[in-house]
């Protein structure tokens, strides 16, 4: 009889144990897995958010891509939950060419596009039939035309609408203008006079921002420009991605930026434009 009581006590206090353990466990948060593109320069940048999210149970899944394509495309058909790596005119072009409904979230940077030559020193340098690469991208080749036009080597004639080359009015240098991917204009150097490059690619060139004939200037006219965090419209509320935004928004990536793009790029979640 004293052995049945000995076991029945036994068997309660390893009852009551395991439901214990149990409801511990339960108790512990689930990690959400959240998947995000970016550019490979920013791999640096992406890492120190990750780690601030896995404190919130958050497992940040990045995937590097190499042009400007592929991140939107993955993004529509699920494959990726966010991207980071866009401004406003180039987003607004992606979704009236592939009828998409993608939206930003929070921003991130701006990075101004600059002139960048390995033959001249000067923009005065400049002669008649030289060839100029830029961005062949509806919203980056108006972006670039601008920069020319801003430098004082073309004029446009239309200024309410996203430019093209056949926009341009005056060249009084017969500038031969070449248009590649923006991935490849600054690999280009060797074949052009100069180049107009975008910032995170000049960073992947090694090409120092000092070394630029021309910068676009940080202005109210350059706000569109921003970069931001982009996610379907209908998760544009979404809890969790709203956690990386904030996680994206702090001083220690702003350090990185800084150490990643020297002054290629600038944190922009505070600018006031």
């Amino acid at each position: 009889m004293k052995k049945f009581k000995v076991t029945k006590v036994l068997l309660l206090a390893f009852t009551a144990l395991f439901i214990f353990v149990l409801a511990g466990c339960s108790s512990q948060p689930k990690e959400t897995t959240v998947k995000v593109g970016i550019n490979p320069t920013d791999a640096p940048i992406w890492k120190i958010v990750k780690s601030k999210v896995k404190k919130e149970g958050i497992n940040l899944k990045v995937t590097e891509f190499s042009d400007y394509n592929q991140p939107n495309t993955a993004l529509s058909q699920g494959e990726l939950d966010i991207n980071a790596y866009q401004h406003k005119y180039f987003l607004d072009a992606w979704n009236k060419a592939h009828h998409t409904d993608i939206v930003p979230i929070g921003n991130t940077v701006i990075q101004p596009m600059a002139i960048y030559s390995s033959s001249i020193k000067n923009l005065s340098d400049l002669k008649d039939g030289d060839k100029v690469a830029i961005p062949n991208d509806a919203s980056n080749e108006s972006r670039a035309l601008v920069l020319l036009e801003n430098a004082g080597l073309i004029k446009l004639d239309n200024k309410t609408k996203l430019a093209t080359v056949k926009n341009v009015s005056e060249n009084k240098l017969n500038l031969k203008f070449t248009l590649l991917d923006a991935a490849q204009t600054a690999r280009a150097l060797d074949d052009v006079t100069v180049a107009v490059v975008n910032g995170n690619y000049a960073s992947d060139a090694k090409l120092k921002p000092s070394a630029a004939l021309y910068t676009e200037k940080i202005n109210k006219s350059t706000k569109p420009w921003i970069n931001f965090i982009a996610a379907n419209k209908k998760d544009k509320n979404n809890k969790t991605y709203k956690k990386i935004v904030k996680a994206f928004q702090t001083k220690a990536v702003a350090k990185e930026i800084k150490k990643v793009y020297g002054g290629s790029a600038v944190p922009a979640w505070n600018t006031k434009l």
